[in-house]
C-alpha cells in the first residue's frame, strides 16, 4: 500500500477566513478521460490522429480554447490548426455535452471535506475554467451543487483565470472580502488567480498542474486533500484572536 505523502503544514496570514473558492477538475473530480473522449471524438471528426490522457492533463486547466489549440497544434499546420479552430471547437463542445461525467471520478475526501468546511461556518463557491453548463452539471451529478452559493464558469465572465476577476466576482456574489477567503485548486492558474485577488492560497496535490510538479505552485502551502484543507482552515481561524472573541460572545 502507498503511504500518502506529508506536506508541511501551510502558513495562512490571513485574518480569520469566512470563504472558500474551490476549483472542480483536478482539484473535486478528475475529469481527464472525459477530456481524452471528447478530444478524441473531435480528432476522428477532423481525420486527425488520436490523443491520449497523458498528452491531454498538460493541457487541462487554462478553458477549452487553449486545450483545443493544444490539441490541434502537433496535428496541423500552425494556419491549418488556427482556420480549423472554430470548427474543431464547436465539434468538441457537442462531443463533450454527449460524455460530460460519463468518465469522471470524485477524488478522495472531497465530500468530508466540503461538509468540514460548511461545518466550519465558511460560504463555499466554485470557480473553474470549464464552462457554466459543464460544471454545474458535474456538481449536480455528485449531488454537490447546493453545497456552493455560487458556480463562475470558464464562460461566464469577460476572463477567466488567472486573471483574478472570477475570484473577485465569486467575493461579491457572497458578500466576503477577498482577504478572508482561501482559494483552493490544483494548478497555478489557482494560486495566481487567488493571489492576485489578496486572497490565501492553498494547493492539492493530485490534479494536474499544466504537467508540472506541484512543487512549482507559489502558494501558502500544499494539503493532501480537500479534507486537510478544511482541518487546515480550521486550525488556522482557532488561532485567530477574532475567531475566539466570536465563539465567546
Amino acid at each position: 500500500m502507498t503511504t500518502p505523502a506529508r506536506y508541511a503544514a501551510p502558513v495562512l496570514s490571513a485574518p480569520r477566513l469566512v470563504a472558500a473558492i474551490i476549483d472542480l477538475d483536478g482539484t473535486m473530480v478528475d475529469t481527464a478521460d472525459d477530456f481524452t473522449a471528447g478530444l478524441n471524438g473531435m480528432l476522428a471528426q477532423l481525420d486527425a490522429e488520436e490523443t491520449s490522457r497523458e498528452e491531454v492533463i498538460d493541457y487541462v486547466g487554462k478553458g477549452s480554447e487553449h486545450l483545443i489549440r493544444s490539441v490541434l497544434a502537433p496535428r496541423f499546420p500552425a494556419d491549418h490548426a488556427q482556420d480549423r479552430f472554430d470548427e474543431a471547437l464547436a465539434i468538441y463542445q457537442a462531443e463533450y455535452a454527449k460524455i460530460n461525467g460519463l468518465h469522471t471520478r470524485l477524488y478522495p475526501d472531497v465530500e468530508a471535506g466540503l461538509a468540514a468546511l460548511r461545518d466550519a461556518g465558511l460560504k463555499l463557491a466554485c470557480v473553474t475554467n470549464k464552462p457554466h453548463r459543464f460544471a454545474v452539471e458535474l456538481l449536480k451529478q455528485y449531488k454537490l451543487f447546493a453545497l456552493f452559493c455560487v458556480v463562475i464558469g470558464g464562460d461566464s465572465l469577460a476572463k477567466k483565470k488567472p486573471d483574478p476577476l472570477p475570484m473577485l466576482a465569486a467575493c461579491d456574489a457572497m458578500q466576503v472580502p477577498p482577504q478572508a477567503t482561501v482559494a483552493i485548486g490544483d494548478s497555478e492558474n489557482d494560486a495566481l488567480a487567488g493571489r492576485a485577488a489578496g486572497m490565501a492560497t492553498l494547493t492539492l496535490p493530485y490534479g494536474y498542474n499544466h504537467g508540472q510538479a506541484v512543487q512549482t505552485i507559489k502558494s501558502d502551502g500544499i494539503v493532501a486533500s480537500l479534507l486537510e484543507a478544511a482541518k487546515a482552515i480550521a486550525a488556522h481561524n482557532q488561532a485567530r484572536p477574532e475567531a475566539n472573541a466570536e465563539a465567546t460572545s
